[in-house]
């Protein structure tokens, strides 16, 4: 997975894939901090170019991965009666379980006071989706009548800050999973129409 490719390693037209998948091994391997555009460049048999541009890049292909991980979390659990919003709050903490550098990737370029306008639009995608998510609950009765976009930012702010507790070591690593799950259904109980089974 980590050994230098040489320069045939992607044709004519996949350098940027090239240099996302190097750059991808080089997180998941050591942190973004340790991503570089040498190292990437390295890795995918190019010349260096711009690291900020890399790790911009990288971050959109890291938010295409959860939005994909996310899908078969909600897939995976079915029509259980629980609020879908607790299916993506819990698919949250697990990707940042399984890939805390993807998610302090993510962390560093999402929770900023502006964002990257090469992110945005797959952002406000995943706003809208979440934000449909909310209302379809709604609707269905699984949740209490509310402003969406409050009980959004309120699940995200509680999903955000039990994921950051596990990357930093808080909540350790083996439990994390059970304590997050128990965190959700607390707080779900709060926002319910009515409460859990």
């Amino acid at each position: 997975m980590s050994e230098t490719r040489g320069r045939g390693a992607y044709h004519h037209g996949a350098l940027p894939e090239a240099l996302v998948a190097a750059a991808f091994e080089v997180l998941d391997e050591q942190g973004q901090e340790r991503v570089s555009v040498r190292e990437v460049a390295r890795r995918a048999g190019v010349s260096a170019g711009d690291r900020q541009a890399l790790l911009t890049a990288l971050a959109d292909r890291v938010l295409a991965d959860f939005v994909s991980w996310q899908a078969a979390q909600v897939a995976a659990a079915g029509q259980d009666g629980r609020s879908v919003m607790r299916t993506i709050g819990l698919g949250c903490v697990r990707y940042a379980l399984h890939h805390p550098r993807r998610f302090e990737l993510v962390r560093s370029r999402v929770f900023a006071a502006s964002r990257e306008p090469e992110l945005r639009e797959q952002l406000d995608g995943i706003d809208r989706a979440f934000t449909d998510l909310i209302v379809a609950d709604q609707e269905a009765g699984r949740l209490r009548p509310g402003d969406p976009a409050l009980v959004g930012l309120a699940g995200q702010a509680l999903v955000y800050g039990l994921a950051q507790m596990i990357v930093d070591g808080y909540l350790p690593a083996g439990k994390a999973e059970e304590v997050a799950a128990q965190v959700l259904d607390t707080f779900g109980q709060g926002i319910a129409n009515r409460p859990v089974q």
